[in-house]
């Protein structure tokens, strides 16, 4: 009888175990499934404001200069299709995404004529693969935000390796009067829910203000 019984525990054991690492299998699959699609939502977010500026901006241009009219919408091909296919993968090159916020800036210029804008990348940055469109975020706010109907707008950039991280700095003016906020692109809250997906605690974002400027300094470990 004492045979039978721990025969018929063990067995009864073994099953609630198996069920309870298979409900957990699911949770987990249905939690990665979550995050997932979650930071695809994230990531795939276009801002309407921005696209309906630079082709109004290129119809403007068509005809009295056709060629800057012709750059401006094989900029914005290029952009949307980084931003749609090229960075479909789960991480690319840091130097393709430092060409895309390159492009997203110079469309910008072509708008205002008092815009100037830096992006700097140490050396030692070449090799680096990171997730997508980290930063696209940070500079859409920086131009937002560094728009100004007097004086010059800037907005620097700088990519430095420091150790195990990488430092993103991002500066931009700021106009006496602020300019009204347009809608579309992603907010703070969207790019920290992002971060804290992708890196958890492996991240540092620190962001300061003052009267005239804005920075953003964020740190990923590598």
């Amino acid at each position: 009888m004492i045979s039978i019984s721990l025969i018929i525990i063990s067995t009864s054991i073994f099953s609630l175990f198996r069920g309870w690492q298979e409900n957990n299998q699911r949770i987990n699959e249905l939690e990665k499934t979550t995050i997932e699609t979650e930071l695809k939502q994230l990531k795939s977010q276009i801002n309407p404001h921005f696209l309906f500026n630079t082709i109004n901006n290129a119809n403007i241009k068509v005809e009295k200069d056709p060629e800057e009219a012709y750059s401006i919408i094989t900029k914005l091909e290029d952009l949307l299709r980084y931003q749609l296919i090229d960075t479909s993968n789960d991480k690319i090159c840091l130097n393709n995404d430092i060409s895309f916020l390159s492009d997203y800036l110079e469309l910008e210029k072509t708008r205002r004529s008092r815009f100037v804008y830096t992006i700097k990348a140490d050396e030692g940055t070449d090799d680096l693969e990171i997730f997508p469109l980290l930063f696209i975020p940070f500079v859409e706010n920086a131009v937002k935000h560094s728009l100004t109907t007097k004086g010059e707008s800037n907005i620097n950039i700088t990519f430095q390796k420091e150790n195990d991280y990488l430092h993103f700095f991002c500066e931009n003016s700021k106009p006496i009067s602020p300019a009204k906020q347009k809608p579309g692109g992603l907010g703070l809250k969207n790019i920290k829910r992002r971060l804290d997906l992708l890196y958890g605690d492996s991240y540092t974002l620190d962001i300061t203000e003052s009267n005239e400027k804005y920075i953003v300094n964020l740190y990923l470990k590598i």
